[in-house]
């Protein structure tokens, strides 16, 4: 990727606020994703929330409100006596479809080999069955990938001071229940610190000073989180200084493969949490310079998936990596 960078305004302790940014303050949290991933998977009420994810209670309880404040989510009354709610999503919760799309797209290709299931989709509109979910760029009518953009700064862009909620993050199977489709592609985005070291990598600051500067990560989070990365393969060291030694941080094809999460990522905060300026980041296709236009599309006609329009079905996969298919 080609950038423009451009510096705070002040000496004051800035940080760049783009959408990605507000958007992880909602979703950037693994809890959250889980509670998203049983949603979308058709669970509505607090039991069978609790069931798919294995949240603790209090746990679950204080995201569901969290995630209701938010504007994702409405409470409805489904029963009177005793008094029980169920959650529905809003027009908000569902603009997240893309980076779901996006998630599931890379943890297919990525995930491993421990993934237990295989998520089927089929596009009504087309007709096209076992569909791939494609970052594709209306302006150019084509797939882009992260070699394909530039950027730089919009007119929305913001510096603020950092004021980070306490969150922590969550190791090895305590990320979540055994039965969650998205494994390793939940863990990353749910986890706000490591989505934006790898935002910063992307545009282009990779020595551990200026990762550590353009995040406003403290030093001790940082040095974990950039081995945790490693450790997952998202992301390498390069030595470019011998005396003494210097590290700068580079991105693996699984890596690089993220940018279409952080790009649906960054079109979802641009809708919902927009400045009167304008989006704080402007991507362009790198060759020509046109808008990138980002959306998911569908593999067969390329046209932007709809939830209304696709079907998907869950398999199971066996110990072996294959697919078990039921037999009638």
């Amino acid at each position: 990727m080609t950038h423009m960078m451009m510096q705070p305004p002040t000496d004051v302790k800035l940080v760049r606020c783009c959408s990605i940014w507000r958007a992880l303050e909602d979703v950037g949290d693994v809890p959250t994703m889980l509670i998203l991933e049983a949603f979308w998977l058709g669970e509505r009420r607090f039991d069978g929330f609790q069931k798919r994810t294995g949240l603790l209670k209090a746990l679950l309880s204080q995201r569901l409100k969290q995630m209701v404040a938010a504007g994702l989510f409405e409470k409805r009354l489904y029963c009177e006596r005793p008094p029980r709610y169920e959650y529905v999503t809003t027009e908000k919760g569902r603009d997240l479809y893309w980076v779901a799309l996006a998630m599931l797209r890379w943890e297919q290709k990525w995930g491993g080999s421990k993934a237990k299931f295989h998520v089927r989709l089929q596009h009504r509109s087309c007709g096209g069955t076992n569909i791939e979910p494609v970052p594709y760029s209306l302006s150019a009518q084509s797939p882009f990938t992260a070699r394909d953009v530039s950027w730089q700064h919009g007119p929305g862009m913001g510096w603020v001071t950092p004021r980070h909620s306490r969150r922590r993050k969550p190791r090895g199977e305590d990320a979540g229940a055994e039965n969650n489709l998205l494994d390793v592609i939940l863990r990353v985005l749910g986890d706000r610190w490591a989505s934006l070291i790898l935002r910063s990598i992307f545009t282009g600051f990779r020595k551990y000073d200026e990762i550590q500067k353009d995040a406003a990560i403290a030093t001790n989070i940082l040095a974990d989180r950039l081995q945790w990365l490693m450790d997952m393969g998202l992301i390498h060291k390069r030595l470019y200084s011998e005396a003494p030694p210097r590290y700068e941080y580079r991105l693996s094809e699984a890596g690089i493969d993220y940018y279409p999460v952080l790009v649906m990522l960054m079109v979802w905060g641009d809708r919902w949490y927009l400045t009167p300026e304008g989006p704080p980041l402007l991507l362009s296709h790198r060759h020509t310079g046109k808008p990138l236009q980002p959306v998911m599309a569908c593999s067969c006609c390329h046209a932007p998936l709809d939830p209304a329009e696709v079907d998907f079905t869950i398999e199971p996969i066996d110990g072996e990596g294959r697919q078990v298919f039921a037999t009638s």
